[in-house]
């Protein structure tokens, strides 16, 4: 088969002419000879053209493909196989003690979000994470789990209310107790009992503690002797 078909064909004896060799050129094709049917193919109008899927990686020049050249529509999570991205290809976290979350309200991007290392959880927020070892911390000594106790403790309790405790050496006719932090919200409750070691009914008849003028500041507590309190506040 030949690898040019002619545009015309000539008989023994025919008369040349100019048109007719302008025919021979100009209407020539290419025979199936020209390519190899793999990666090129000879189309109907008898032109070489690319055959579907012709163009193989062996084809491509190392190289070859360069960023510009690649759509970025054409890049999508179905052409990246998976654990084909590895950390070491991902951005840079910006400093330590920072996660990969989001905490702006709604769906979005992802962002930075601290871990919060502060054993006092002074520095807690909304937007940040804290560690166990912090949280072991602040349990066990804001709360009490190995604390020491300093006569007056103050402890928030999960439903927001404030619980404060303490003791006081307190006159029947009343003695005025300011906290150390006052309730930042106002007065729920409080109560006081007396340090009495007498028996029973010594206690009933003489040993009562009672508590008024109650504030966000401070209230009044009234015993013969020392005597524990408790107040409760927001």
């Amino acid at each position: 088969m030949a690898i040019i078909n002619k545009g015309t064909a000539f008989s023994n004896g025919e008369q040349l002419s100019a048109s007719k060799l302008n025919d021979l050129v100009d209407g020539a094709t290419f025979g199936t000879d020209s390519v190899d049917n793999a990666s090129t193919i000879v189309n109907a109008n008898g032109a070489i053209t690319v055959r579907d899927s012709g163009v193989t990686a062996a084809k491509l020049a190392t190289g070859a493909v360069t960023t510009a050249r690649i759509l970025d529509a054409n890049v999508t999570t179905a052409k990246i196989a998976d654990s084909s991205v590895t950390k070491a290809k991902m951005e840079n976290i910006s400093a330590p003690l920072k996660v990969l979350g989001r905490t702006t309200a709604g769906a979005g991007v992802v962002e930075e979000v601290t871990i919060n290392n502060d054993n006092a959880m002074s520095n807690a927020s909304a937007s940040t994470l804290a560690t166990d070892e912090s949280i072991k911390q602040y349990v066990d000594t804001a709360v009490g789990g190995g604390g020491t106790y300093t006569g007056e403790q103050s402890v928030t309790m999960p439903n927001g209310l404030i619980m404060k405790m303490g003791k006081i050496s307190a006159g029947i006719s009343g003695t005025s107790l300011s906290f150390a932090d006052p309730f930042p919200g106002g007065f729920v409750s409080a109560s006081a009992c007396p340090n009495n070691s007498v028996d029973l009914n010594a206690f009933i008849l003489s040993g009562q503690a009672s508590v008024n003028s109650l504030s966000k500041t401070g209230m009044v507590v009234s015993c013969d002797g020392s005597a524990y309190w408790q107040a409760i506040g927001y």
